[in-house]
């Protein structure tokens, strides 16, 4: 909406790390509420370290990051809920249970709900990931793709307004890439905010409404798909997805 701050507003944001090196050089970026965004880079691109900023688990060296028209202190710090707002899946989530489902309802039983209702999330999360099945798994037993899956119910029992998913459909069969998009194109239904960092682009970019590519800290380019995948620059470290799709419409692995 015209007027409107933006979700997230990043000016000018730098990260260098003890021994001069530098992960992000001068990025600037506006997120807005309930769009999915995905952000493209090869490894070594800065896409996580961006992610870790962007959540307020990494401090950025220069720069301002404001969240909603402020700066991203005042929410970590002041009486908000940006920690119950915003959920992260990693590539490699910590586990806190002994089981999948105590996994599950780790996040909900944190947020002062009553059982029935950590209860109900818990068992929606697990439904909507395929996990229903392995609920009184150990973690550890898991497969890598599970293991994935199960990050993602996690972040979905806490009923997230805002979600970043750090490559996730890495080491994925075909099955798990069609289970997780599915998830992806119901919260985009339902007005969630996403943010999607791969380099998996053929995958799931058809869900995207705004595409930004990154490489080696710097944004290089970001705008509508269609029309950053016609400008790709050269070197980038990000494939142009189209070549095994007929248009930015058909990249991606839903029925």
């Amino acid at each position: 909406m015209e007027g409107t701050c933006p979700l997230f507003d990043i000016r000018n944001l730098s990260k260098v790390f003890p021994g001069g090196n530098t992960a992000l050089d001068g990025v600037n970026l506006e997120i807005t509420e309930g769009e999915c965004l995905f952000i493209a880079g090869s490894n070594g691109s800065g896409k996580t370290i961006l992610m870790r900023i962007l959540a307020g688990l990494l401090d950025a060296s220069g720069g301002e990051l404001l969240f909603r028209g402020k700066p991203l202190a005042q929410a970590l710090t002041g009486a908000g809920n940006f920690r119950q707002e915003l959920g992260i899946v990693f590539q490699e989530a910590p586990f806190v249970g002994e089981t999948v489902e105590e996994d599950v309802s780790f996040g909900p039983s944190n947020l002062a709900l009553g059982k029935e209702e950590v209860r109900e999330r818990t068992e929606e999360a697990l439904a909507r990931t395929g996990l229903l099945e392995k609920r009184s798994f150990a973690p550890r037993r898991l497969s890598g793709g599970e293991k994935r899956r199960l990050a993602l119910a996690g972040v979905l029992a806490m009923n997230c307004r805002i979600i970043i998913m750090d490559e996730p459909f890495a080491n994925l069969d075909w099955p798990g890439v069609v289970q997780v998009l599915r998830c992806v194109a119901a919260l985009k239904a339902e007005g969630k905010t996403l943010i999607i960092l791969t380099h998996e682009l053929e995958k799931a970019l058809a869900l995207g409404d705004r595409l930004v590519i990154l490489d080696r800290g710097k944004i290089r380019d970001g705008g509508k798909p269609e029309e950053v995948l016609d400008r790709l620059p050269p070197g980038c470290g990000v494939r142009d997805p189209r070549r095994s799709c007929r248009g930015v419409e058909d990249c991606s692995w839903l029925d």
